[in-house]
């Protein structure tokens, strides 16, 4: 399910038909159903303050992050696989971040495609630090990269979102963390969250 959906819209300009092609990711027919609760992202023992989970929505304005948690990470530390699947998409090239509007498309990145056709996406790693390629199967709990701070941003932290694709693109599904013996944990806005 890696190509998922493409949407063809021709359009008339100056007497000429162009067309526009649209792909994205991961199945259109995926329901989120993990077998258990996600782990969050980093080494086991550790606690990490969440700066922005739902509901509230500073930045994570769009259908895409709506369901988005931040995690204020530090530059350089250590990324876990959330949940086990298959690396799709990778970006390590950029090593700026800001929160200026040319900054949009400048986010390193790992995307996972979970086996119910969602895809997990951790961004603003730190550049150069991607440690999967795409095409590799990665488990629950693998090293991934590192936190950092590029693309878009006022700092350093690690963006988490579980995405669904639907006809009109990527929409961020609501997630559950492992606590204390698999006991599923909401992430929240203005407090820590340990990994199990």
């Amino acid at each position: 399910p890696r190509r998922a959906s493409a949407e063809v819209r021709p359009a008339v300009a100056a007497g000429r038909l162009r067309f526009q092609w649209k792909v994205g990711l991961g199945s259109p027919q995926a329901a989120h159903h993990p077998q258990r609760p996600y782990r969050a992202p980093f080494a086991v023992g550790s606690t990490f303050m969440v700066s922005q989970a739902y509901p509230t929505r500073i930045t994570h304005v769009t259908a895409d992050s709506q369901y988005a948690v931040d995690f204020a990470l530090p530059d350089g530390t250590p990324v876990y696989a959330a949940r086990e699947g298959l690396v799709i998409n990778v970006r390590h090239d950029s090593f700026r971040g800001a929160a200026e509007a040319a900054m949009l498309d400048q986010t390193n990145v790992v995307e996972i495609l979970h086996d119910d056709g969602t895809i997990g996406v951790y961004g603003h790693l730190h550049w150069d630090s991607i440690r999967v390629r795409i095409g590799q199967h990665v488990g629950r709990g693998e090293y991934i990269a590192n936190s950092g701070n590029t693309g878009f941003t006022t700092g350093p932290h690690l963006h988490f979102a579980v995405w669904r694709n639907t006809a009109s693109g990527d929409v961020s599904v609501p997630v559950q963390f492992a606590g204390i013996g698999d006991t599923p944990v909401m992430a929240a806005t203005a407090s820590s969250l340990t990994a199990y």
